[in-house]
Order: structure tokens, then sequence, then C-alpha cells
């Protein structure tokens, strides 16, 4: 049987004569070029004040800015360094060019940046950089006796390994040291020494806190939100401004409460020994240490639990419970079989953002975690803040936000984020 539908939009003409398929292409494009020009001033917004700087701060972990790079001072040894192997002695020539930048160095006043540069990956190489470059423009050749008896040691094959190891400007060094590794000069990589590995056990730290605290949140959270989606509408709203009630608050001011609370002779203690839960000699210790920071973090992110929970319980017919009772069930079995799972995606929605809030949670570990609950993010701030030393701060970063993405896919390989509701 032939074919005999027809293309009405193909033969039809709008009032101008345009055939009316092209006439209806035109206006989807205008509208969605209006819809573009809406979108692109925040696009641009989003672009240039947060993706540019996190990429950039991000790149410092891989490459060194020119500013703070070892090659951009040391012209005449880095190049050398490159090609050096590594494993037999120092030429003449290679003193000599050493000697070279640090006269040059030294008349430029930035001795002391390369200085840092080579302390950061060798301790206690900064003063040898500073006192040599005072006094290189007195030594005489040969460079390779003058030298090293200047400073021993400049004799010794592991400071110009660790030459080599940071005349590159585009390094791995920082990333290897941000998991407690370390880049050889040949380009291998060892664990540090046991007393230099930090980094690993406060990830660690901060991922257990992390995940307590979100634990926490859910079991403490859960029923003040079951509470909330089963009262009446006045009675709710006026609880729900209790959980809110915080955010009124700041942060720092919150936190602060929480060490007059923790304290040895606070409120807690106070309530302990009264209750003969403890002696006035032998108070509890609250604060400074990681349960300050669990119970501090716990009760500053459990609003962010308590909304999404909410909210998908208010979405839950309490009907399906009543006719679970109805048919026999008893009122666990009810809530087990019928209710709980259709709050899993608000359980689902309010850890993912109790926990990546959690892991990089600053203020609070730094007032009342003490030396045990320091987090990863309190070791950034200080590198940022004390050391200077910002490729570190930036790998560190890298690491932390490597670490969120796997969770993020495990949760949603697991999961799943199409269950993820907010309401």
């Amino acid at each position: 049987m032939p074919n005999t539908s027809v293309d009405y939009t193909a033969t039809l003409t709008a009032a101008d004569g345009t055939p009316l398929k092209k006439k209806l292409r035109q206006a989807l494009f205008r509208s969605r070029v209006r819809a573009l020009g809406l979108v692109v001033p925040l696009l641009i917004l989003i672009v240039m004040a947060f993706l540019i700087p996190i990429v950039m701060f991000l790149g410092r972990g891989v490459l060194e800015p020119r500013s703070d790079s070892f090659s951009t001072y040391m012209l005449n040894i880095s190049p050398i360094l490159q090609e050096w192997d590594g494993n037999t002695p120092p030429t003449e020539v290679m003193y000599a060019a050493l000697v070279a930048d640090l006269v040059q160095t030294r008349a430029d006043k930035t001795i002391g940046k390369v200085a840092t540069r080579i302390n950061r990956e060798l301790s206690g190489t900064r003063s040898l950089f500073t006192s040599s470059g005072r006094k290189a423009k007195s030594l005489q050749a040969p460079f390779a006796e003058s030298l090293p008896a200047l400073k021993k040691k400049w004799g010794d094959i592991e400071t110009w390994r660790a030459m080599k190891v940071v005349s590159k400007r585009f390094t791995m060094a920082y990333l290897a040291s941000a998991v407690d590794l370390k880049v050889n000069y040949d380009g291998s990589v060892q664990r540090k020494g046991e007393d230099r590995r930090i980094h690993m056990k406060l990830l660690g730290r901060t991922l257990q806190i992390s995940i307590i605290v979100t634990i926490m949140g859910v079991i403490l959270g859960y029923p003040i939100a079951f509470l909330l989606s089963t009262l009446s509408v006045r009675t709710s709203n006026l609880l729900l401004i209790l959980v809110l009630l915080p955010f009124w608050t700041s942060l720092l001011v919150r936190t602060t409460a929480w060490i007059a609370v923790l304290q040895g002779q606070g409120v807690l203690n106070d309530l302990f020994v009264v209750f003969g839960l403890a002696s006035d000699d032998d108070r509890f210790s609250l604060i400074y240490n990681k349960t300050g920071t669990l119970i501090s973090m716990t009760h500053i992110l459990l609003p962010f639990m308590v909304l999404p929970l909410y909210s998908v319980m208010k979405t839950i017919p309490p009907t399906y419970v009543r006719a679970a009772k109805s048919m026999g069930a008893t009122p666990w079995t009810a809530f087990w079989r019928v209710y709980f799972p259709q709050s899993i995606p608000g359980i689902g929605a309010g850890g993912i953002l109790v926990f990546i809030l959690a892991i990089s949670f600053y203020i609070t570990p730094a007032l009342v975690g003490g030396q045990s609950g320091t987090m990863i993010s309190n070791i950034i701030d200080f590198h940022m803040r004390s050391s200077l030393n910002w490729s570190l701060a930036a790998a560190l970063g890298f690491v932390l936000l490597v670490i969120v993405l796997f969770l993020y896919w495990l949760y949603d390989r697991i999961v799943g984020i199409d269950n993820m509701k907010l309401g």
C-alpha cells in the first residue's frame, strides 16, 4: 500500500510567504538565543570568579609559578642539573655555574626565594644557600674545592640531588608529598620516613570525623525530622524555627560557646559532677581533642541533615503506614517496611550535604580540636598563611577534591544520585 502521508509543515506558509517549518525553526532559534543571553552573565561569573581561580590554584600543585621556581633564578645551574644523571660526582663546570648563580641571586636579593624552595625539598639547606651566597663572590677556582671548603654540605651529593629535583617547574613532588611520598632525583617514588608521614594520617582522621559526624547527624536528625513531619503545620513551623535558629548566629560564636560548655569547669562537666557521673577532681576531657570536635561539629551541621529529611518526609503520605497497620502490620513493621524506604532519599541528600561540609571544616577543629582533633583543612590553612608553601596546600586541596569526587561516584554507583531528593 503506498505511503500517502503528507508533511503539511513543508507546504504551509506564514503570512509573509515563508514556509511554516522554516518559521518555526527561526522562532525556536530566537528563543534559545534569548535564554542563552540570560544565562551567559551567570556562566561568565561562575567561570571567572569560581572555576578559573580554583583551576589556577590547584595547578600550583604540579606547576610552580615563575616567582617561586628554582629555575627562574638559578639560570646557569638548572639546565645542567636536568642533564645530570644524579650519580656521578658534580663536575667543576657544575660548581662554577652554581657559584655564578649564588653571586647573581645575592646581588638580585632573590637568594631567599631560592633557599626557601630548596629547603622544602631538603631540610636545613636554607641557611646553606643564604650563608654561601654572602661569601660566594670571594671564592676562587677551582670551585669544586673552594665551595665544599666553605660549607661541607656542598660536597654531599644529596644536596645536588635535591637541587636536581627542584630544577624543574613541572613537578610531582608536591602531590607526592601530599600523600606522604617523596620523588627522588631519578624520578622514582618512595615513602617518607615514619616521622614525616603526617598527611595520610590527617586525611584518615578527616574522613573518620566526617563519617562519624554524618552518622550522628542521621541518628539525631531522623527523629527530629520525623516529629516535624507528623505534627500539625502550626506546631511543626514553630519547631522548624528552632531548628533554623542556629543559622542566625555566627559559626564562630557557636563554636566559642561550645568551648564554654565543654571545658573542664564548663556547664557539661558541672552537670556530670552534680549527677555523680564524675568527681570534682576527675572531670571528663571534652575540649581540645577529637571528642570536642565531634560534639561541636555534630551540633553545627545537624540542621543540614534535618532539613532534607523533613522536606522528603513531608511528601510521604501517612495513609501508607495506616494501610499497612490495617493489614496486620505492627507499628515497627509498618515503619521499617513502608515508611523508612521512602525516606532514604532524604538520608542520602542530608548525608552527602553534611559529609561534604564536614570534610572541609576549618574553624571548629581549629578552636576546639587541639592536636588530636586537627583536620586536613587546618594543615592547608597552615601552609597558606604560615609556611607560605602554596604549592603543597594546592596539592593537599587536590587530593581532598579527588577523595570527595571518588566518594560521590561511589555513592552514585551504590545508591544512585537519581534517588537523592531534597523534597
